[in-house]
């Protein structure tokens, strides 16, 4: 499957205000009774597979989760084959074949893979399975709030940008507001950034 084919989770940090849905409806779509208040009395308690990181240096939070890459390294490293590529692309664990040597979280440039203290094995995202063959997002994109998550393939995913940027400058026309649009050239800023001006003020960034 080429790259631009396969449907994965895009983070868009900027939109993150660090509310951990993502993670609560991670744990309960991965629970065995997949209810809220019957999840936490499980024993054991399940884990999410997305994790909020606050990044300290620049002082904001992020989700982050399993980028299920095209030559994943954790696939490579595992020993007894516990990892593999489904139909879609997503890189998932079979817990029957793990044996939680935590080789493949070591192997991870994201430091995705975590070991189940309880059952002795790795856990790590899967997309949902279960919701992919229906047709519907993973968990923690239905549950996030400000769109910070988003599900598709690169094509798809920039379409929607493109239009939520299209929308963002019509709807501010129709109030009266001219816009303008700057792309960045900078590593810091390599998208671009909304300007806005009333027909009676100056330029406002």
């Amino acid at each position: 499957m080429a790259i631009a084919d396969k449907p994965v989770v895009f983070i868009d940090p900027t939109r993150c205000v660090g509310c951990r849905s993502c993670e609560i409806a991670c744990a309960i779509g991965h629970s065995q009774s997949k209810e809220l208040f019957k999840a936490i009395k499980e024993t054991p308690r399940p884990k999410p597979r997305i994790h909020v990181v606050y990044i300290s240096e620049l002082g904001l939070p992020s989700p982050l989760n399993c980028r299920h890459c095209m030559q994943a390294p954790c696939i490579e490293v595992c020993p007894t084959r516990a990892l593999y590529r489904d139909e879609d692309g997503a890189v998932m664990l079979d817990p029957l074949k793990c044996i939680g040597c935590l080789t493949c979280g070591v192997a991870c440039p994201f430091g995705i893979p975590e070991l189940d203290i309880y059952n002795k094995i790795m856990v790590k995202c899967d997309l949902c399975p279960s919701r992919r063959a229906e047709g519907r997002p993973p968990m923690c994109v239905e549950a996030c709030p400000t769109g910070a998550l988003m599900y598709g393939t690169v094509h798809e995913v920039m379409m929607k940008r493109k239009e939520s940027v299209l929308r963002t400058v019509f709807e501010s026309r129709k109030e009266g507001v001219e816009s303008y649009m700057i792309f960045g050239s900078t590593v810091e800023n390599p998208v671009h950034v909304l300007g806005k001006k009333t027909r009676s003020s100056s330029w406002l960034r």
